[in-house]
């Protein structure tokens, strides 16, 4: 089967298997020349600097992690695991992962596969949504190759909510938050990783061609894991600006529940993915959310849930197509005043 036949049927009429590929390794070598003047802020998790990594969160809302105590090995065999998952044809992914790691593609994963969309507003995108409390679930399956996928997701994930626990736990400290009343607004039992893959493009108008489109994060914060391949850009101070990938590094972004807790001292970063003319690009990316029942309270917001949030999103992308977010739950200048 060539790559091609992997891809979802509307991503393959752009394509061609004549394509020339790029060597990875030779276009990330004039990148690694410029990683020393990166200028997204390097946070070290076991020399955690307070005061700099507060600034991060402020100034940037988006940091790189290093140091971060994941095995390069499980990093790299996770990437690899998932690379030939994607290598299945199109109609086998649909038929094994249901439930409860489910397929999607087009679309972000709020939003059925595909649905309604005209092909210029897809995103070039396909993806495994696993929530990695129901896990466990995914072992009936007699195949090795997938069960072994579920054995480094489940390592994974355990990494991945440690890292997010102390990254939280260091911004409710800058933040002079209470400790107690905090411990609920981030639930490891909530987190859940998207693995992506954005296909190449070959005929792209690379100025419009979107993996995902611009938006923010709905979590508390979201932890990605990007393979050696660029694309993913952030938007500061009215510009968009390239994140490179670094390797071994993590890129840690603040999500909208975020902004929130923060009282919008910490704000949600608005972020897009562009796709590649000549290469596929591979990311893992872990979100986390305040537990059920948590109530964030602000002096700039309505009290609410994450699942009241959750809910306003569906219906506004159902009603006028694309999500509204934090300003359904924004007080007005009228009521602050008046209070």
């Amino acid at each position: 089967m060539s790559n091609l036949e992997s891809y979802p049927p509307v991503f393959r009429q752009k394509n061609n298997d004549q394509t020339q590929m790029v060597d990875p390794n030779g276009s990330s070598v004039k990148d690694f020349q410029k990683y020393y003047s990166d200028p997204v802020p390097l946070i070290d998790l076991q020399r955690m600097n307070l005061e700099k990594f507060g600034e991060a969160c402020k100034d940037w809302g988006l940091f790189r992690l290093v140091n971060h105590g994941i095995p390069v090995t499980l990093m790299s065999q996770l990437q690899g695991q998932a690379k030939k998952l994607f290598s299945l044809s199109f109609e086998s992914k649909q038929r094994v992962f249901t439930s409860p790691v489910s397929y999607f593609w087009g679309t972000p994963a709020l939003t059925p596969s595909g649905a309604a969309l005209a092909p210029q507003n897809i995103n070039w995108v396909e993806g495994f949504n696993v929530p990695l409390s129901q896990l466990s679930q995914f072992q009936a399956h007699a195949d090795p190759m997938l069960d072994s996928f579920r054995v480094l997701l489940e390592e994974y994930g355990k990494h991945m909510g440690r890292i997010a626990r102390s990254l939280f736990e260091a911004m409710v400290k800058n933040l002079n938050l209470d400790a107690e009343q905090s411990e609920s607004n981030l639930s490891e039992s909530t987190g859940f990783l998207r693995v992506y893959r954005y296909p190449k493009l070959s005929e792209a108008n690379e100025a419009a061609a979107f993996g995902m489109e611009v938006h923010t994060d709905s979590s508390v914060l979201s932890i990605l894991n990007q393979d050696q391949v660029s694309g993913l850009e952030l938007f500061k101070q009215n510009e968009w600006f390239q994140v490179k990938p670094i390797p071994g590094s993590l890129i840690v972004n603040l999500g909208d529940m975020m902004q929130a807790i923060s009282n919008e001292e910490y704000m949600s970063v608005k972020h897009r993915v562009k796709v590649n003319k000549n290469e596929e690009r591979f990311s893992i990316c872990y979100f986390v959310f305040p537990g059920e029942g948590s109530v964030i309270r602000s002096s700039k917001y309505k009290p609410f849930t994450y699942s009241d949030f959750r809910a306003q999103v569906q219906q506004d992308i159902k009603t006028v197509g694309f999500k509204v977010g934090l300003e359904r739950f924004k007080i007005s200048a009228d009521h602050e005043q008046a209070s």
